[in-house]
């Protein structure tokens, strides 16, 4: 019996030696909810599932993100087998729009002091400019308005949070301090600190989206880090929507230099990772073709200007044309997540004027004589170096060449070259 206890100890003693065995899970996220940070959560509870940790904490400061990555991290919220501990910290953070709704989803919902939530309205916009007028407009706009409030509503619901103060964030953008928030019902309670926060949920009572109800014990727990591969940070950073245009611009100007210049070989090699990065980047994000269309058009608009020569015309539609590309390029209305008016400014007035450049400088070139090979004889200045009667011998560039003429030239008589046949001048008396 005692080899039985023994033996029954030590493997519970090597089972708890376990990454991540009845210990808090934990992440922390200071950034806008995409795709890239959906996955990441995703994939973080279910390590925590695997680990059977204690909870899953989650330690959040957003200005909020894209619908359908923050419908991916609640859905697996929900259907979490650990408790998920959201957490709205440090003082001065916030979880606003889908942040907001992030927090009404977890098991329990934390502030630390001076932290807020709220500002859920969902907006409808074009180019990053809200709509409000017209009856479509404003229908719409009650649509999603209603549909992001049954949403919350079923959420809230569930977790017996406040459904009517929870609503107000949705339908009249109202945004909550910490204080607010608990008054209201809309958060568990207020921790200063994880200290305090580990304090407080040791012995808590837990009830799952499931309706199972657990026993937190956290006392003497400790947190194990879950953090972002490298694959995935690399991801977050060139999926954020300025870096990736940006990318996509500077790579569009390097490749044409190097078409345009062949042999440099660098400008093109960086042209073309900045180019496949920007692909792989606006591949996570919802995309509005239209606004891609707008971008092919702007810069088809540019070498018109240069080519047809539209008196300014076509140079200031394809300018106008990059502008609002750009602004409905992702499709997001969410401030957080869209190209922002100035940005676009920025981008679109440089990339034009160095576009124009480039493009003046090429079709110059094309129109310059040719001033090698056979054709870049054609209209040069020579001395008769013999007398030509019909046949002679002239001297053009330090160079004798033979020559024909129709008429006789006496030699050192000045002659113009009118074209090259088999080696041969076809040449005139240069009149004076």
């Amino acid at each position: 019996m005692v080899k039985i206890r023994c033996v029954i100890l030590l493997f519970l003693f090597l089972f708890s030696a376990l990454p991540g065995f009845g210990k808090i899970a934990r992440i922390s996220l200071d950034s806008t909810i995409d795709p890239v940070t959906a996955g990441f959560i995703v994939r973080c509870i279910d390590q925590a599932e695997q680990d059977q940790a204690q909870l899953f904490l989650i330690q959040l400061q957003t200005p909020g993100g894209f619908g359908t990555s923050m419908e991916e991290i609640i859905s697996r919220i929900l259907s979490s087998e650990v408790p998920v501990v959201v957490y709205v910290a440090p003082s001065g953070a916030k979880a606003a729009s889908a942040g907001f709704f992030i927090l009404m989803a977890a098991d329990v919902a934390v502030m630390a002091p001076g932290t807020n939530t709220g500002a859920a309205h969902p907006l409808m916009a074009i180019g990053g400019f809200p709509i409000s007028g017209g009856e479509a407009g404003k229908t719409l706009t009650e649509k999603i308005t209603s549909n992001a409030t049954a949403y919350l509503r079923s959420i809230t619901s569930k977790r017996n949070r406040n459904v009517e103060e929870a609503e107000k964030g949705v339908t009249e953008s109202k945004s909550f301090t910490e204080t607010e928030a608990l008054k209201s019902n809309l958060i568990d309670f207020i921790a200063a600190s994880e200290s305090e926060l580990l304090d407080t949920l040791d012995g808590y009572k837990v009830r799952l989206f499931s309706g199972e109800e657990r026993i937190l014990e956290t006392g003497d727990q400790g947190f194990v880090d879950y953090e972002m591969t490298k694959r995935e940070k690399m991801l977050a950073v060139i999926s954020q929507p300025n870096l990736a245009l940006l990318l996509g611009l500077v790579g569009i100007i390097l490749l044409y230099f190097e078409f345009s210049n062949p042999g440099f070989i660098v400008p093109g090699v960086i042209g073309a990772i900045c180019v496949l990065l920007a692909i792989l980047g606006f591949s996570l994000l919802p995309v509005n073709y239209v606004g891609v269309l707008l971008i092919v058009l702007a810069i088809g608009l540019l070498i018109a200007e240069v080519k047809v020569g539209g008196f300014g015309v076509l140079g200031i539609g394809g300018i106008v044309s990059m502008i609002f590309g750009m602004l409905i390029l992702v499709d997001s209305p969410d401030p957080a997540v869209r190209i922002g008016v100035y940005t676009a400014l920025a981008l679109t007035l440089p990339f034009a004027a160095i576009l124009l450049i480039l493009f003046i400088a090429l079709f110059r070139s094309l129109t310059q004589k040719v001033s090698t090979g056979n054709q870049g004889m054609v209209g040069l200045v020579g001395v008769a170096d013999s007398e030509i009667d019909r046949n002679g011998r002239v001297k053009v560039r330090g160079e004798y060449w033979t020559a024909h003429s129709s008429t006789s030239i006496a030699a050192g008589k000045e002659v113009k070259i009118l074209a090259v046949k088999d080696l041969v001048l076809q040449v005139e008396e240069v009149k004076e």
